[in-house]
């Protein structure tokens, strides 16, 4: 989501909102008896009956789509991950009903159901009559969300609006509605619910925590709650938030919010708060990397490809899924929910020590400076941990091992949720399941770390991988518009460089016999393995433990080949620019095409 440099941002209006209930300390915020905590137990109780999750979808980026085909992809995987509804991020554009009429009409063929977010970066508070006509036009189509007694009160949000005057567009509708916007929670008071959008820790002014102000999520799940006295509030669950645009576009901003189990943790706190609604911020914003969705789903590209190319999120939806259906089911733990054994894993691609600052586009000069815009690594980025985070959803106990380069770890993991940070090493990466000395999953992550800058940029996105390996997912053609601007010239090529799993990469075994010596507890919390909090201390330490070794794998670092070994049989050999120089000469495997030349 791109705020405009004169609108202060969501975050920035809730701590406004806030600040007297709120006490910014680096331990959890005091409550005293004028502002108790909110009883999560009585808030489930409120709300505990028809609870539904939403997915952030933004239109602005996807106007190259040319039918209700086109969305049918994000309506059968968000469906199958108990996802009930789009909620349709949009604009002012000239191609928004256009691009309205085929999303409505995916979601109906496909049994989804959505809704209009009007987004105030562009919408104005004055055109309240606006707003309502627009609903009108759309609230009578089939898949259109209808919430309330009888299922006839039309759903509508917003991306932030405070002063929008809801009266107005309920006349203007003419029909019911069931308003739930992105006002803070003093300015509800109108409206039948709120909606948060504080998803991420942060410091109060839209950037990173500071020891001296740290605003987390749950500091705002209280503030709504208070407000809204019993009606319906809809949580925020994201699971990452990384930008890096540079002078190359003119909405430049470089910064991240700690986020390295943030997915996890935001999904234990939803089972114990259990409101009414939770919205997923987002499905598609890859420019902020807080994208679950597909990268193969029709999008134009706003210059985020520079680091979405090949970081798929799509494990992120696994992880979820069980989450949701706990959610729904008014349970506190997700343990009954896990069908099947997963391991879902995630890392930055290069360490923060990486110095980019000689090619990162970020360190051209820029002609529109912002409180937003930092040059070189971004804000924020010391909240964020060199490690690789590991959640295994498992059925039985079992053992998982993890090898991040030439750092290994064995942890005995129980039936349920666990959780994981292991330092982060250069090169491959596995990860295996086994149970009785029988191997349940194996597989290697398709992307390696690396000492070196990615296509020469800081890039703090995330890659999520699975086992079972996942379908490959690569970036839509569309979403490579914008990848050359602000690199270096030739040093990166505007394609999908992954591949595919191997077939044998993941092991599915028919053993469920034997187990490894602990038993299967009874109880179906989750388990935070790692010795400490890992978004505030020191990882675990690289060394295996006492547990069955895993054989530890060579650190690795890929370099381009010199003039003396010109013969290029594997794409490894090109990275990180995965092209060839014109003394280079391609021998790679039978029927494969030759990687593209770096002068074009």
């Amino acid at each position: 989501m791109l705020y405009p440099l004169n609108t202060f941002s969501p975050v920035v209006m809730l701590l406004l909102a806030v600040l007297t209930c709120v006490t910014f300390t680096s331990a959890a915020p005091e409550h005293n008896a004028m502002h108790p905590l909110v009883d999560r137990d009585n808030v489930g109780k409120r709300q505990s009956s028809g609870k539904m999750v939403f997915a952030h979808f933004i239109v602005g980026i996807v106007s190259d789509r040319k039918s209700a085909a086109d969305y049918d992809q994000d309506m059968t995987l968000a469906k199958s991950i108990g996802i009930d509804a789009f909620a349709i991020n949009i604009g002012l554009d000239d191609y928004t009903d256009q691009q309205l009429d085929y999303a409505y009409e995916s979601a109906a063929k496909n049994g989804m159901k959505a809704f209009i977010s009007f987004d105030f970066n562009f919408w104005r508070s004055s055109q309240a009559s606006d707003v309502g006509a627009k609903v009108k036009k759309y609230g009578t189509r089939p898949a259109q969300l209808k919430v309330g007694s009888g299922s006839n009160q039309v759903f509508v949000s917003t991306f932030i609006g405070d002063g929008l005057d809801l009266n107005t567009v309920r006349s203007s509708a003419g029909m019911p509605l069931f308003i739930v916007p992105n006002f803070q929670p003093g300015n509800a008071a109108a409206a039948d619910g709120a909606f948060n959008w504080g998803a991420w820790p942060n410091n109060g002014a839209n950037k990173a925590p500071t020891p001296d102000r740290n605003f987390t999520v749950e500091d705002g799940d209280q503030a709504y709650l208070r407000a809204l006295g019993g009606k319906p509030y809809m949580a925020p669950a994201s699971p990452w938030f990384s930008t890096h645009y540079g002078p190359e576009v003119s909405y430049s901003k470089n910064w991240v919010f700690p986020s390295d189990l943030l997915w996890y943790n935001r999904w234990q706190s939803i089972l114990a708060l259990a409101p009414q609604y939770v919205e997923i911020i987002t499905w598609n914003d890859y420019g902020e990397s807080h994208y679950i969705g597909p990268l193969s789903s029709p999008h134009y590209d706003d210059g985020n490809s520079k680091w979405v190319n090949d970081m798929p999120h799509d494990g992120w939806q696994d992880m979820a899924k069980p989450f949701i259906a706990a959610y729904k089911a008014g349970a506190k733990s997700v343990t009954s929910y896990i069908k099947t054994d997963q391991i879902i894993y995630w890392y930055r691609p290069t360490l923060k020590s990486a110095s980019c600052d000689s090619t990162d586009n970020t360190m051209k000069p820029i002609s529109n400076p912002s409180e937003n815009f930092f040059p070189g690594r971004p804000n924020g980025a010391d909240s964020m941990s060199d490690a690789i985070f590991v959640v295994a959803l498992l059925q039985q106990a079992g053992t998982v091992k993890v090898s991040s380069g030439g750092n290994s770890k064995t942890f005995s993991g129980q039936a349920g949720a666990n959780v994981w940070a292991v330092n982060m090493g250069v090169g491959k990466q596995t990860f295996s399941l086994t149970r009785g000395g029988n191997t349940v999953l194996s597989g290697t992550s398709l992307k390696d770390i690396s000492a070196n800058c990615i296509c020469g940029i800081y890039n703090f996105n995330a890659y999520v991988g699975t086992l079972p390996a996942g379908k490959s997912d690569p970036l839509h053609p569309d979403g490579f518009g914008g990848f050359t601007n602000g690199l270096a010239p030739g040093i990166c090529q505007p394609r999908p460089s992954l591949g595919t799993a191997a077939a044998a990469a993941a092991i599915a075994t028919a053993s469920t016999g034997t187990q490894d010596s602990a038993p299967v507890p009874t109880h179906s919390d989750a388990v935070m393995t790692s010795d400490t909090d890992s978004s505030t201390a020191p990882l675990e330490s690289s060394s295996t433990t006492s547990a069955p070794q895993v054989t530890a794998i060579a650190s690795t670092t890929m370099k381009s080949p010199t003039a003396g070994s010109n013969t290029i049989t594997a794409l490894s050999q090109l990275f990180p620019t995965n092209c060839m120089q014109a003394n280079q000469v391609w021998a790679g495997p039978a029927g494969s095409d030759p990687p593209a030349r770096c002068d074009g």
